[in-house]
């Protein structure tokens, strides 16, 4: 419904500067008077839904394999992602862990019916029970076998893997990663579309991280 509703306010508010033009250049104050009192009815009647979604929508963590979608600037929402594995280790090639690594396995796909799509500025982080966040440890991924980028072009069925490193204190609780991806156009959009997960108040989807082997280390 959030696409939808962005692209008729879109196109409203096309039409409407159409109108507006015709209003002052054939000085009719009556069509000025209804374009902008139904812009401002309709506007506010978006901005209540938006802040409804928002205030209603709960908070999610993942399961295992479990995708999530992304929204970006053209409104496809045919990018996923799925964590399928995590792993802890203390040592990582020749880099010790601060506290643990934790290696997670992401999984990329798309649904788009025909188009190659990848992935644009991602952001992977981890909060932790108390707040606390983490970003990628990219000195520890390095020692990783070669990874496909998160912008990688792909079309359906295919899909790639991709394995992320973090280095968590010991007294990290139930940690959670955290994805986002685009620009900040692609942000500012999402930020007033109704229902998306990074629109304006919304509660987030986490990513469980919950570990599947384990390993002392990895060389």
């Amino acid at each position: 419904m959030g696409v939808i509703m962005m692209l008729m306010t879109i196109c409203g508010l096309i039409v409407a500067g159409v109108l507006l033009a015709v209003a002052y250049l054939t000085q009719k104050d009556w069509l000025r008077t209804f374009v902008l009192g139904g812009v401002a009815t309709w506007l506010a009647g978006y901005a209540i839904l938006l802040f409804i979604g928002s205030f209603f929508s709960v908070e999610r963590t993942l399961a295992l394999g479990e995708p999530k979608e992304y929204c970006g600037f053209y409104f496809d929402c045919h990018m996923h992602t799925a964590v399928i594995d995590v792993r802890t280790v203390k040592t990582l090639g020749d880099l010790t862990a601060n506290g643990e690594f934790y290696i997670v396995t992401v999984k990329v796909s798309s649904n788009a019916k025909q188009a190659s799509l990848g992935m644009s500025a991602v952001d992977a982080h981890i909060v932790d029970q108390d707040g606390r966040g983490y970003t990628r440890d990219m000195l520890a991924e390095a020692q990783l076998p070669p990874q496909p980028e998160f912008g990688k072009k792909i079309s359906p069925p295919e899909s790639f893997e991709k394995e992320i490193v973090f280095d968590l204190p010991a007294d990290a609780k139930d940690p959670r990663l955290d994805m986002r991806e685009g620009y900040g156009i692609d942000h500012a959009i999402e930020a007033v579309l109704i229902g998306d997960e990074d629109s304006i108040m919304h509660k987030r989807n986490y990513f469980k991280l919950q570990e599947q082997n384990e390993t002392a280390s990895v060389k």
